[in-house]
């Protein structure tokens, strides 16, 4: 199982989980709490329960680089292409916008 920690902006908004059963997003409870609390995605609204999906939540997805910038990624990491889990954790940590990625070890 991988897992990586989700910030709106510079706050913890929630946990990005991969297991053998697909994928799963949970709301941090204390970002839930905020008066100002943003959905990382309209198709991800805060909830108090996960979100699951067979397949990578198309908003995560999205955050992976296209085209010469993911090839450099693939290259310099190694990277396989059809590996999102692993793409989306090697290069969103810092993206543009208001979303980030941390992996979680």
């Amino acid at each position: 199982m991988r897992k990586a920690k989700v910030f709106m902006y510079e706050s913890f908004a929630g946990i990005l989980s991969e297991n053998e059963d697909g994928y799963s997003f949970s709301d941090n409870q204390d970002y839930l709490n905020y008066e100002d609390a943003e959905p990382v995605s309209l198709t991800l609204p805060l909830s108090e329960k996960p979100h699951k999906s067979k397949t990578i939540f198309p908003f995560f997805d999205g955050l992976i680089p296209e085209g010469w910038l993911l090839e450099i990624a693939e290259k310099n990491w190694k990277l396989n292409p059809r590996e999102r889990m692993g793409l989306l954790l090697a290069c969103c940590h810092e993206c543009i916008g208001a979303v980030s990625i941390q992996e979680i070890n």
